[in-house]
């Protein structure tokens, strides 16, 4: 660490710094403009920055990088624990300084345009989903006012609604069957754009080695292996597979006392996005698990007998994660 650390409070046009000596005493604050922010530390002596994971925070941790100086990523959530007073932007500014000065810090991995371009499919892809799983509840609730009943799933609802419209026998109008049909056409745009989003996770991994390497792994293609890349990079920012495990919130979370070890459910800490496809993964692998013979396979079908299916999932998802840091180190 170098002997400045300056905490950055930033936000879309104001931005305030807080610097601090290697003993902690506060040494300048000031308050910039976004227009001026640039040459400040163009014109400053190589120097630690800390920044909140926030909107941009990569896009400065790059800019702040190039001029020389060691820039560091904190989670909000370290922040709010060491804020003095109350909150404001000086204040906030002041806590990252006295974060980035601990030793045992945890600072989030910096992302090259890469890397935030696989992330912003990832985030468009999300919400499509979402929109696509919203409509399709929509659609089962009105039809269910009609004595239409369909089960959960996209892929029911798509062979069950065309039925539907041309049942002569339920009670659905003209009108009903109209607006349906037109909704139908709406669920059908939304499938396609998501289609067409996963034949872009196909055609990044085909040019990329660390996602070629990691779908070698069970339970993971094309999707998986795009946030995985985008979250580990070269693995050098976690410790070992474990401690990437833990950071992806797949290990028990721990409540102990005492002297005496209490272990919970998974902590749940952490992209909650990368956690969800990683069982997802898991829990695909697991379904053809029963025909291979593989170590990991036996392993994860014995387990299954033991705990059930759904924590069978999660343990198998934490072995992913600790493999694909192996990968990818």
């Amino acid at each position: 660490m170098t002997s400045v650390t300056v905490g950055l409070d930033t936000t879309k046009s104001i931005f305030h710094v807080v610097e601090k000596n290697i003993s902690g005493r506060i040494l300048k604050k000031v308050k910039l403009p976004r227009s001026k922010l640039v040459a400040y530390f163009a014109n400053k002596e190589t120097c630690t920055i800390a920044i909140e994971a926030c909107g941009a925070c990569h896009y400065w941790s790059r800019v702040f990088s190039q001029l020389g100086h060691s820039v560091m990523i904190i989670a909000p959530q370290y922040v709010a624990q060491h804020r003095i007073g109350n909150k404001n932007d000086f204040n906030d500014a002041q806590a990252l300084a006295d974060v980035a000065q601990r030793e045992d810090v945890r600072i989030v991995p910096a992302k090259s345009i890469e890397q935030q371009d696989a992330q912003l499919l990832h985030r468009v892809r999300e919400r499509y989903v979402k929109q696509r799983t919203a409509l399709g509840n929509q659609i089962r609730g009105l039809l269910a006012e009609y004595g239409v009943v369909i089960p959960r799933g996209i892929s029911c609802l798509k062979k069950a609604l065309p039925f539907a419209l041309e049942d002569s026998e339920n009670e659905l109008s003209s009108l009903v069957r109209m607006m349906l049909d037109e909704v139908m056409n709406e669920l059908i745009t939304w499938d396609e754009k998501i289609k067409n989003i996963d034949k872009l996770f196909v055609k990044q991994a085909r040019d990329n080695e660390q996602c070629q390497s990691l779908q070698t792994m069970t339970g993971i293609g094309a999707l998986i292996s795009s946030i995985l890349w985008v979250a580990l990079g070269d693995g050098k920012n976690f410790k070992n597979g474990r401690h990437f495990a833990a950071w992806c919130g797949l290990v028990p979370k721990q409540h102990s006392t005492g002297d005496k070890a209490r272990l919970l459910g998974i902590s749940k800490r952490g992209n909650a996005y990368l956690r969800t496809q990683l069982i997802n993964g898991a829990r695909s692998a697991l379904k053809h698990a029963k025909n291979k013979d593989d170590r990991l396979s036996v392993w994860a079908v014995n387990l299954e007998a033991r705990a059930g299916f759904n924590k069978a999932c999660v343990a198998l998802a934490n072995k992913m994660a600790r493999m694909a840091w192996s990968h990818g180190h």
